[in-house]
This record gives C-alpha cells, structure tokens and sequence, in this order.
C-alpha cells in the first residue's frame, strides 16, 4: 500500500509508531544489563562521598568545547 492511499487516520498511526520506535531508540541505555566493574565502583563512591566539584565552565573548558 502506498502513502497516498492511506487515510488520514492511518497515516497519524504511522507515523506515531516510527517516532515511538525512534525515542525508544534514543532513549534505551546501552549498559542496561551489564555489570560494573568493582574498580569502577569504587571510584564511583568515592566521587560520590567527595566535596570537591567542578563547575560546568570548568569541564568544558578541560575538553576544549567553549
């Protein structure tokens, strides 16, 4: 079936669907069922338990995206 052939309704469905499927898409974390290293882990509490911040100026700055 082509798209001219396609009622008004039909044609909202489907194009519904296609940006349904394509946010799932964007959304869906990659790492979703995989498991943390414990180094990484550990390093991750121990940012979490820290004080010191950075500023968002800063980390752009430090990767060079002014």
């Amino acid at each position: 079936m082509r798209v001219a052939e396609l009622s008004l309704e039909d044609l909202r469905n489907v194009i519904g669907d296609v940006v349904d499927e394509r946010l799932r898409e964007f959304f869906v974390d990659p790492d979703v069922g995989m498991e943390l290293r414990e180094d990484i882990e550990e390093r991750l509490m121990a940012s979490l338990a820290s004080k010191e911040r950075i500023s968002l100026a800063e980390v752009k700055s430090r990767m060079g995206i002014e």
